[in-house]
């Protein structure tokens, strides 16, 4: 029997698909496919070969080897016979912590007599026979000048803490201020451990060891000297470490001075020639550049001696030179840098036109009231009058004083930019306390010194009784105070102000604002408009130095420092010349008296910026040219700077930065001032001038403590820095009609509105237009939108204009200030009190 075949319907959509091919396949399929393996690009224009496991081998060797390099060149100078010491600053954070007693166990551990008398605290020498090195002890008392200059100079630092009494705010202000400012190797050690019950030691210690790592993590043990082993443990390990380098005081010579003398000269014994000995650290010294101190400024060099000491010769008990002095290095007449810091401007390289005689009889009338006014103050040694409001107290007179001394120094500019900022403050046109107030003000006259200081003051009703202060027209210290809260109040108030409603003026009505603005630009884009960098600057810029490329000029500068005479390591002595006898009076063998060497047009001035944000510890208003001590590196000045925001620029931008009325909390701000060049980046940490009582302190701790500001470092060297001031006119909508509305009360004349009305305007809500036309004769204005308007929104009008810092940079002195102003840098010391609780 015959099977009968299988009946097989065709499908009617069978189709024939293309095979896949790779090239056309997806991403997320190719991606699938590798299975986590990636494909290397090779780089245009070079050539990867695959490197054999000896290749891999010898590039491994070779970087051990740079390495070891580098570590054996950092340690060189420690060892040899004219080895230099490493330098190990000793801090007392608590006030019952004496660093001496720190120091006389180190020197009991290897069985050396401690130097009791014979040599200073900052030259107490320990010649390690054990471990072949030399340690120079710096003990430095709570003082935070001599903190902060022995940190900068050491090779470690060794942090002092008491067991029964805790770091009080003085000693946490010193850790901040270490940890802005950059710090080596630090070795917490606790004293007074014996007085602890064993059972609690471990606590104690544990406690401390995370107080400590707080502010340097890197410290993750405390140690303690109470045991001949145990301070063996910590000199093994200072010799035998290398020091963590500093990356900003690395790249320029500096030196501890073991000895300072002076030799007067023969026509002006103020001043003369300056010994100053020691070992040089950091890079090497050329006799062509300068030196400066802390406090007194930058000298030139005379002559550089070597001066080698051996190491028997380091003993604790004093130093002697064991050969004669060699001349290493003499300054070149053509190559020695100059003390000249500013230009002098040439005022006939403005533009000349020929004056007409109405002019010169103006200028002729200004003259001779110029002379006048010369010669009556000559007449009065100095002393001039100011008209202030009565009532006002020589605090705020002083501000008053100093004030009109700037504007009458400065230009119009700068006198317009303090009319902008009183009329910001609701002090100027159109402010409501003048509107409010119908009565008209008193005022009088006060008497200003040379020096700025208020002398006297004149009142209508003579007073018979006695009273001095009412003879001179002083208020009593109860109006003093009153006043003094007053003001402080006025700023906090502006303050507050610029936070919720930022750059907002109010239009005046008295005078136009064409007249009032004129200095003032509208930009359609903040950030992209065109604005010369050169335009309309102030006689101030004829006096800075700028350079056509900053990085490069410091690249040279630094290879030129690598080929100096006096190297690393080496014990000199500097000779200076034409220093001031008071520097050597000023001496004292207990402080750390410290030297920078600077670099090539260091000592120049030119326009500065550096970064700066506000402390937490500080909440007080700080308004941009309030008086600022600022500590720039191994520099201290005296500051005004202008805040601006730290907004990023690039090729495609035109430079302009906005410019702050106040140091704003939270946000890093750049700072401007004219200071000397400066060379890489630095620290920088911002401290008020007068001191304020310290807050957080116990009863038995009753002073004043310096008051952080800010901190940040060094940004740039840039004259070509525009800091634009902005000034927001508003108005509000009167009648809206679809994309245009009627904008009235931002200005109130019809020639206002069609001087401004090529500058753009926006709405807080986002919209954006431009000026129609003028209606009417109040400054009514049809504004056309990018869309409908909201009848609760708010019309903004954006004018900038450029600001300048002020020549006010001046060198801060410690022996300037006075005796309240000295006394917030050094801490208290007292017994032992209260145990700490854990």
């Amino acid at each position: 029997m015959v099977a009968e075949p299988k009946f097989h319907h065709r499908a009617s959509l069978k189709q024939t698909n293309k095979p896949f091919k790779r090239r056309f396949a997806t991403k997320n399929s190719m991606r699938d496919k590798a299975k986590g393996r990636t494909q290397r690009v090779s780089l245009k224009g070079k050539v990867l070969r695959k490197h054999s496991r000896a290749d891999r081998r010898n590039a491994v060797r070779t970087e051990q080897r740079k390495k070891r390099d580098h570590i054996v060149m950092s340690t060189r100078i420690f060892t040899g016979r004219h080895r230099a010491p490493k330098i190990v600053a000793v801090i007392p954070l608590c006030a019952d912590i004496n660093a001496s007693d720190i120091v006389r166990n180190l020197f009991a551990c290897v069985d050396e007599p401690y130097p009791e008398e014979k040599a200073p605290k900052t030259t107490r020498m320990l010649n390690v026979t054990r471990f072949k090195q030399t340690i120079q002890f710096v003990e430095v008392e709570r003082n935070l000048l001599d903190i902060l200059d022995a940190a900068k100079v050491a090779d470690y630092v060794i942090m002092g803490i008491s067991a029964e009494i805790e770091v009080d705010a003085f000693g946490e202000h010193c850790l901040s201020a270490l940890q802005n400012q950059g710090h080596p190797g630090v070795f917490p050690i606790v004293q007074g451990m014996e007085t602890v019950v064993p059972k609690r030691q471990n606590d104690v210690k544990k406690s401390l060891q995370s107080f400590m790592s707080h502010f340097f993590p890197e410290a993750d043990k405390v140690y303690t000297t109470e045991t001949p082993a145990e301070a063996l443990a910590i000199l093994r390990m200072i010799t035998a470490q290398a020091p963590k380098g500093v990356k900003w005081r690395e790249i320029r010579p500096y030196m501890l001075a073991d000895s300072v003398e002076f030799e007067p000269s023969v026509e002006d014994p103020s001043v003369g020639r300056l010994a100053l000995t020691g070992y040089l650290r950091g890079a090497n010294l050329s006799a062509n550049r300068l030196v400066h101190i802390p406090n007194f400024g930058d000298y030139q060099i005379e002559q550089i001696y070597h001066v080698p000491v051996a190491v028997e010769a380091a003993r604790g008990d004093g130093i002697e030179e064991d050969d004669e002095p060699v001349v290493l290095d003499k300054p070149d007449a053509e190559h020695q840098d100059s003390l000249v810091e500013a230009n002098e401007p040439n005022t006939l390289n403005n533009e000349q036109t020929w004056p007409e005689d109405e002019e010169m009889n103006d200028w002729n009338v200004r003259m001779q009231e110029m002379e006048e006014k010369e010669s009556r103050m000559a007449a009065n040694k100095g002393q001039r009058t100011i008209t202030v409001p009565k009532g006002t107290s020589t605090y705020q007179a002083s501000w008053i004083a100093a004030t009109e001394g700037d504007d009458n120094e400065s230009d119009d500019s700068d006198a317009s930019s303090d009319a902008d900022e009183d009329m910001d403050s609701g002090s100027g046109i159109g402010s409501d306390e003048e509107e409010d107030d119908g009565d008209e003000e008193e005022y009088e006259e006060m008497v200003v010194g040379a020096d700025g200081k208020i002398v006297s003051a004149s009142d209508d009703e003579d007073n018979d009784d006695g009273n001095s202060d009412k003879d001179e027209g002083l208020p009593s210290a109860e109006e003093e105070a009153l006043q003094l809260k007053v003001y402080l109040k006025e700023r906090e108030r502006q303050n507050r102000d610029d936070l919720n409603f930022p750059d907002e003026v109010d239009t005046p009505m008295e005078i136009s604002a064409r007249e009032r603005f004129a200095r003032f630009r509208g930009l359609q884009s903040f950030r992209t408009s065109p604005w010369d960098p050169y335009e309309n600057l102030p006689l101030d810029y004829a006096r800075i130095f700028q350079f056509e490329s900053f990085k490069r000029t410091q690249q040279r500068v630094l290879r030129m420092a690598a080929d100096s005479a006096a190297k690393s390591g080496m014990r000199i002595r500097i000779i200076l010349r034409a220093a001031p006898a008071q520097i050597a009076a000023s001496y004292n063998p207990s402080r750390p008296f410290v030297a920078f060497g600077l670099m090539q047009h260091e000592h120049q001035m030119s326009v500065v910026h550096f970064t700066i944000m506000r402390s937490e510890g500080y909440s007080e208003p700080v308004r941009s040219k309030d008086p600022l001590v600022a500590h720039f590196g191994f520099r201290r000045y005296n500051v005004q700077p202008l805040f601006s925001q730290h907004s990023l620029g690039g090729s495609n931008t035109n430079g302009v930065h906005k410019f702050e009325r106040f140091l704003k909390p939270g946000v890093v701000s750049v700072g401007t001032i004219y200071a000397p060049i400066q060379f890489g980046t630095v620290p920088v940490s911002l401290y008020l001038p007068t001191p304020v009582a310290a807050n957080d302190m116990t009863d038995n701790q009753t002073g004043v403590i310096p008051t952080l500001v800010g901190t940040g470092s060094s940004f740039e060297v840039n004259p070509s820095r525009i800091l634009a001031k902005r000034i927001i006119l508003t108005g509000a909508p009167f009648k809206i009609h679809k994309r245009s509305a009627v904008i009235r009360y931002m200005f109130f004349s019809p020639e206002d509105v069609i001087w401004f009305k090529p500058v753009q305007l926006h709405t807080k809500y986002g919209r954006i237009g431009h000026i129609f036309e003028s209606l009417g004769t109040h400054g009514y204005m049809k504004c056309v939108f990018d869309g409908p308007l909201n009848q609760m929104d708010t019309v903004c009008m954006n004018l900038y204009k450029r600001v300048y810092p002020k020549w006010n940079t001046s060198l801060w002195s410690e022996h300037a200030q006075d005796e309240e102003q000295k006394l917030q840098w050094v801490g208290p010391v007292a017994l032992k009190s209260d145990a700490m609780e854990l």
